[in-house]
């Protein structure tokens, strides 16, 4: 220490040396370089001596356990929050957490003073030995402080008393969220503070330079992942409240949800178009696509908090869902009356190639109970083969005849009235459905619009 004295010394010497030109002036020169430097540090002596001298004098005798003005007038806190990043916002938890520098303001008229300075640039240690306000977050569920390095927190005082007071604190606060819209849904998170021990009669809470400008958001103080910081405003109660309003984003819903339920109801319509025979490949279209809507619809919940009542997008799910089961039981009444044809059509056919015969054998009974047959006798006449072979050929070819009109195979490949109306009608409903959906929930008001 006494050598960088000594160094720092020898140098202001040389530097006074340079600016000589002879050894008198040199000297002359080195004695107005000592008295100035040791006029410098007898001021700053003077001026902390000066300020612990003020300091010492407005704490002694000062009460920290009696608020300013007790008894003659209400104690006035002005307020005003910059917030350093806002967010995450937990659905689940209904929370939001924002770091911010929480600046308050009052006047001490027993910390008046009269010094060179208007400001004393204080050390938060101070803090402990003044009155500061009980401010507490009625909403907040964790609050922290940060002490790294050191305790965040900054004192100014000025000559007439007025006192600021600022800290960083992160707080993790409630935001009740009506979730009737998700995810086209907007909240108002409110961040409620008041003071903890004195009613409104004794301490009262205001904004620094009023509602609109005392609560500042930094442009880069998004911490959102699922929402747009839309805007904040402040207002005076009993208590002092700010809203943050968020937007969710949707984009997120729309590639998880929405899309694959679309396409999956646009799939378990694709069965309209396959032929009624193709049991197989339409069974396997509907399971499919009721399984898979079941499990979209239930990975849709997981990132909710458990709500008794229907989201919008609940509603969708269901929507499509129906949409899904619907092709399924489609499918199930067209193979119903596919097969009823396919027996209707088959009994004709064996009618028409076993027709019954009749049997010119008539049986009476006679009352003894002995059956006789009556037979018709004929000449015995040479038989004409001509004729016989004409009217053989004519027989065989009209059962021929009735055995084409009432061939089975005509129903086979054929495309079923109901395969025709679904194709046409499914769509159009499916459609109509969505156009009324996003229209209904994508215009609705602002959360702003509705707050103010």
């Amino acid at each position: 220490m006494w050598r960088e004295s000594s160094l720092l010394q020898g140098w202001r010497i040389n530097a006074c040396d340079a600016a000589a030109a002879t050894p008198l002036e040199a000297m002359q020169e080195r004695r107005l370089c000592e008295s100035s430097e040791a006029q410098k540090e007898a001021a700053a002596n003077d001026n902390s001596t000066v300020f612990t001298r003020i300091l010492d004098g407005l704490l002694d005798g000062y009460d920290n356990r009696l608020r300013p003005g007790l008894g003659e007038n209400v104690t006035e806190i002005k307020t005003n929050i910059f917030v350093t990043s806002f967010g995450p916002v937990s659905d689940t938890e209904m929370e939001y957490t924002i770091d911010v520098f929480f600046r308050q303001s009052w006047k001490d008229e027993r910390l008046c003073f009269k010094g060179p300075m208007e400001m004393l640039p204080l050390n938060n240690l101070l803090a402990s030995n003044i009155w500061t306000p009980d401010t507490f977050f009625l909403n907040g569920k964790k609050s922290i402080a940060h002490n790294m390095t050191t305790p965040n927190k900054l004192l100014r005082l000025q000559d007439d008393g007025t006192l600021l007071y600022t800290m960083r604190l992160t707080i993790s606060a409630e935001c009740p969220m009506q979730l009737e819209d998700f995810p086209m849904d907007e909240h108002a998170c409110p961040l409620k503070f008041g003071s903890y021990a004195y009613p409104v009669s004794e301490v009262v809470y205001t904004w620094t330079t009023g509602a609109a400008k005392s609560v500042v958001v930094a442009e880069d103080g998004s911490r959102l992942n699922q929402y747009h910081l839309i805007g904040q405003t402040a207002g005076q109660y009993t208590v002092m409240m700010v809203h943050f309003f968020v937007k969710r984003k949707i984009g997120y819903f729309v590639i998880q949800t929405y899309m694959p339920c679309f396409m999956t109801v646009i799939l378990s319509q694709v069965s309209f178009w396959l032929n009624r025979e193709s049991v197989p490949a339409r069974t396997v279209f509907g399971v499919t696509t009721v399984l898979t809507m079941t499990t979209l619809s239930i990975s849709a919940r997981n990132s909710l908090p458990k709500v008794a009542y229907a989201t919008a997008m609940d509603w969708f799910i269901a929507v499509c869902y129906a949409f899904v089961f619907s092709a399924l039981i489609e499918f199930a009444t067209v193979n119903y009356f596919t097969k009823r044809s396919w027996a209707w059509d088959g009994k004709k056919a064996l009618e028409a190639q076993h027709p019954k015969k009749r049997d010119p054998m008539v049986l009476s009974k006679k009352p003894n109970n002995i059956c006789s047959a009556g037979v018709n006798y004929t000449p015995n006449h040479t038989k004409d083969v001509s004729i016989s072979t004409i009217s053989n050929t004519t027989s065989v070819q009209l059962r021929a005849s009735e055995i084409k009109m009432v061939d089975p195979k005509k129903t086979y490949n054929s495309v079923s009235k109901i395969d025709k109306m679904s194709r046409i009608v499914f769509p159009v409903l499916f459609g109509t459905f969505n156009l009324v959906y996003w229209a209904t929930y994508l215009n609705r008001g602002s959360v702003t619009d509705t707050s103010t």
